[in-house]
């Protein structure tokens, strides 16, 4: 995906708001560790905000039959006991939290009702899009 490594690229090197935000979503750099190659990955995802105040991401891949790469090496503890989250003017380290249940259904909902592409998306495909929470566990210097 082209588009998405020159969005990464310029997200590593801007602080720039037509960067960071697009399509009025504001997004976030996730960085995984591969789960076969051992190697950081980065991924520039949209992110909103749970009842909570935490960030949450949609592992859609654009409604495609299998989970994007991001979410299957995040959801690989092993190799992702924390990740790296990087925001505009910051970063920070996170236990991602695969969100299941109730809470599911609540911001699956909210997310939805900001963007309802992603229920296109959902019924593209079989298997239920994961979401992810990701809560800020360590602040890191800057």
């Amino acid at each position: 995906m082209a588009i998405s490594r020159h969005h990464v690229a310029a997200m590593e090197t801007s602080t720039a708001e037509e960067v960071w935000v697009s399509s009025a979503m504001d997004f976030l750099l996730l960085h995984t560790v591969g789960r076969k190659s051992g190697e950081v990955r980065k991924a520039a995802l949209p992110f909103w905000r749970d009842h909570d105040g935490c960030r949450v991401v949609i592992a859609s891949l654009v409604g495609s039959p299998r989970h994007p790469a991001w979410y299957l090496n995040l959801a690989d503890a092993s190799a992702n006991p924390n990740v790296l989250v990087r925001l505009r003017d910051s970063e920070y380290r996170s236990v991602p939290e695969v969100v299941d249940g109730a809470e599911y259904t609540r911001i699956w909902d909210a997310v939805t009702t900001d963007r309802d592409f992603y229920r296109v998306y959902q019924e593209r495909c079989e298997r239920r899009i994961p979401i992810i929470r990701l809560p800020e566990i360590q602040r890191q210097q800057g």
